[in-house]
């Protein structure tokens, strides 16, 4: 299974923040949500993305992934000191701290300093580390950028849509449509960036590679080593190490690893799994052998990543609607460290 297919088949939006912005000259929004990942897809006109030291020019047609979670401003000017700030939670206020976001609500999911103004650009944004696969943040840069013609206009359109309507199902269409839009994305960049993409991107341009990484993601809980792999590739052990380093950036098993982390990281936002199940599905013998793999990886317990991400769900998706109770998956995991 490639990483593709896993984001589709795995976790994946849930009730993403999905928006139509409209705005009219001069205008400068200093994006500080925290958010792990935001797509920006440009309807009309244009903007400036800025983030760190990198500045990119949006023009119509355009999409734009920005991974985060550090801040990045979307702009009609790069000089323009921002006027809109938004926080965690997706809260709008002014840089006094004055509330935006009666003054800016123009309709359904349809918020902007103006009703019709010349640029018009459909935000989605996946507001917990739960909601996207991190195998594929990873691979990404900070900004990655696909011009316009290399994304269905239809798909736009029909995302645009769903944005802009109150039928009954939007909300479940925007998160599926939000997943895709993101899907073809990364693929138009990864195809467009043969030289620059990284990790299992840049390891699907060899064969030999692509073939050790459909292993890996195909059958996590196998228990591989290079030998083994190797075999089953049936090339010697020195050139499938060399050939994966060089493709991939890193040694086979530290990339398998890294795989079984993230899967198990993404496996723990269900909660009706114990880490128990979630061990045996990611190749651990154990729930404390996974923890002490996943303590070495995230710096937290499987619980209290768990707990961090419940919590991080339930802030964004307003209040619990069950009295706040915990899943009995996480109650079943206190006894692991």
């Amino acid at each position: 299974m490639d990483p593709l297919t896993h984001l589709l088949d795995g976790p994946r939006a849930r009730r993403a923040f999905a928006l139509r912005v409209v705005m009219a000259p001069n205008w400068s929004i200093n994006v500080q949500d925290r958010a792990p990942l935001t797509v920006i897809a440009m309807m009309s006109g244009n903007a400036w993305l800025e983030a760190g030291n990198e500045r990119f020019e949006l023009r119509q047609g355009d999409v734009a992934i920005v991974r985060g979670p550090d801040p990045y401003t979307v702009s009609d000017d790069p000089s323009r000191i921002p006027d809109v700030l938004i926080h965690p939670g997706q809260r709008c206020t002014s840089p006094s701290g004055r509330d935006l976001q009666t003054s800016m609500n123009h309709g359904i999911r349809t918020w902007g300093n103006a009703s019709a103004g010349q640029t018009t650009m459909l935000i989605g944004t996946y507001e917990t580390d739960a909601e996207i696969g991190a195998a594929v943040t990873t691979a990404l840069p900070r900004i990655a950028v696909v011009p316009a013609g290399h994304v269905s206009p239809s798909l736009l359109g029909f995302l645009e849509g769903e944005i802009t309507s109150d039928a009954p199902g939007q909300g479940s269409a925007i998160d599926r449509l939000l997943d895709v839009l993101l899907v073809h994305s990364i693929r138009a960049w990864a195809a467009l960036h043969p030289d620059t993409a990284r990790g299992w991107l840049a390891g699907g341009t060899d064969p030999l590679i692509a073939r050790a990484l459909e292993f890996f993601h195909e059958f996590p809980a196998e228990a591989w080593n290079l030998e083994s792999l190797a075999q089953r590739l049936n090339v010697s052990r020195a050139t499938l190490a060399g050939r994966f380093r060089a493709g991939v950036g890193e040694p086979p098993m530290t990339y398998l690893t890294n795989w079984r982390m993230l899967l198990a990281s993404e496996l723990l936002a269900d909660p009706r799994l114990t880490t128990t199940q979630i061990a045996a599905r990611v190749g651990y013998g154990s729930p404390f052998a996974l923890s002490t793999a996943f303590k070495r990886r995230f710096g937290v317990s499987p619980t209290g990543y768990r707990e961090r991400t419940y919590l991080a769900h339930a802030a964004a998706s307003g209040p619990p609607r069950h009295g706040g109770n915990q899943p009995r998956a996480m109650e079943a995991d206190r006894a692991v460290p």
